[in-house]
């Protein structure tokens, strides 16, 4: 996103200008099974985990940029330059502005209190006293408002000031800059940095020119504040929890990962991954509970914390940014629109191909595709879909199968890789290690003996 700022004429003009091209789409599908976000502030959504937000605007601004994360290499390096920032002088960004003040200097500039409007001296100054003696509730509002204001401008130009802040990089540099001009506007500027005292009139003349004369300058003074709030959040996240922040590289499409894990597992186990246009297909087996899905999510989730510009919870990481992101972790059937489990699979997979027939950059993740109908058609149709994509250009595929029969035939392009569980002792045992090749181990009668449920079934038969 690009902003500038017109001043011609007295006149305060914001000029924005985000191309979509540069954002990677999701569908509705792929952020619910990424956890982007929760209807009911489910505590392990990420926006949740990034949202280290001190006002109620930067999380706003967070959750935008979170819905929008970018495609172009140029922009994640921006993004990527302002955290870097921010990291290396975080003292200076504990300076900000509280929620405290800026949600109340919000309202304020919004609020629909009464205003003098008048320039001329002797008609101010009436307009003014019936201001202040009809309606003192009212008068109180403004009075409140024109301090927190004064303040919000005063800690503003404490916190561009600092010399830390003299050259700042990223998007982080057109903020500070814009932010430093609007405080020097002929208006604003003086705004006095003392303690207002004197007549009502000093109120009231700072309250006209507040929400009549610069109410636009302040609002976009309040963006900014929000947008620099979100920046810091991104940074503390990335702090906070170790992340790394990754290599954006140019050329065909690629992803290459070491130490990889999900940043919602504990002690989770770290695996890498590679992709490019050699091999485009991950081709992921092993049995139920060897960590296939979290794998997959794994992956899926530090591709798009990376086109975030945010650090990744790896060794490394180094991509080349995407424009269409599919998952399909979580399909189910449409009982009110007639839609069976198969159709949606079909449905899932139509989107993707749609992606990919129209030329975009398209990573997408598949969890053990087709498993809505027979084992002849998700083997055949597994197949044939595959031996297409394989081929695509610009494009990578990860999918996770117990159809390992596949791996003799499909051999073009795929990387095949494998979770494998331990059959020592009484109990299965996992290691959640990513392996070359395919696991051939078939668990499922196992694991329910382990879990009784013959012996349970053999105990009814009896009993009757």
């Amino acid at each position: 996103m690009s902003v500038s700022l017109s001043h011609e004429s007295g006149t305060f003009q914001r000029i924005e200008n985000q191309n979509d091209a540069d954002v990677l789409i999701l569908d509705a599908h792929t952020k619910k099974d990424l956890v982007i976000f929760s209807d009911d502030s489910n505590e392990s959504s990420l926006f949740h985990f990034c949202n280290l937000t001190k006002t109620k605007g930067g999380a706003k601004v967070l959750r935008r940029r979170m819905e929008r994360p970018w495609s172009s290499a140029s922009k994640i390096r921006t993004t990527q330059a302002s955290l870097l920032y921010i990291l290396g002088h975080s003292e200076a960004f504990t300076s900000l502005p509280s929620n405290y003040v800026t949600d109340r200097v919000d309202h304020y500039i919004r609020d629909a209190l009464p205003i003098v409007a008048h320039s001329n001296l002797v008609e101010f100054i009436i307009s003014a006293f019936l201001v202040r003696t009809d309606n003192a509730r009212h008068y109180n509002a403004i009075k409140r408002g024109v301090l927190l204001t004064c303040g919000l401008i005063k800690v503003l130009r404490r916190f561009v000031d600092q010399a830390e802040l003299k050259s700042p990089t990223g998007e982080l540099a057109y903020m500070i800059q814009e932010l430093r001009a609007l405080l020097s506007r002929t208006g604003l500027s003086g705004v006095p940095n003392q303690e207002i005292k004197g007549w009502t009139w000093k109120i009231l003349r700072l309250d006209q020119l507040f929400r009549l004369w610069e109410k636009e300058a302040l609002d976009r003074i309040l963006r900014l504040t929000y947008e620099i709030d979100a920046l810091v959040a991104m940074t503390n996240t990335t702090r906070k929890y170790g992340l790394v922040l990754p290599c954006v590289e140019e050329g065909q499409l690629r992803v290459f990962a070491e130490g990889l894990v999900h940043p919602f597992v504990r002690k989770a186990v770290p695996n890498s991954i590679k992709l490019d246009h050699h091999k485009s297909v991950l081709f992921l087996t092993g049995p139920n509970m060897a960590g296939k899905t979290t794998y997959l999510r794994s992956v899926a989730t530090a591709l798009y914390l990376a086109h975030l510009g945010m650090g990744v919870p790896a060794n490394s990481f180094r991509f080349v940014p995407m424009q269409r992101l599919f998952c399909t972790f979580s399909i189910s059937d449409d009982l009110h629109r007639g839609i069976s489990f198969f159709r949606a699979e079909a449905l899932r997979v139509k989107a993707i191909a749609q992606a990919v027939a129209e030329g975009y950059r398209v990573i997408a993740f598949m969890d053990e595709p087709f498993k809505g109908t027979n084992v002849k058609d998700a083997f055949d149709a597994t197949r044939a879909i595959f031996e297409k994509l394989a081929v695509k250009e610009d494009c990578l595929f990860i999918l996770s199968s117990h159809l390992i029969e596949l791996s003799e035939l499909l051999r073009k392009g795929i990387d095949y890789r494998c979770f494998d569980a331990k059959e020592e002792g009484e109990r299965l045992s996992f290691d959640y290690l990513l392996r070359s090749g395919v696991s051939s181990q078939r668990l499922g009668m196992r694991v329910l003996h382990e879990e009784g449920i013959f012996q349970l079934l053999d105990k009814s038969v009896l009993a009757e």
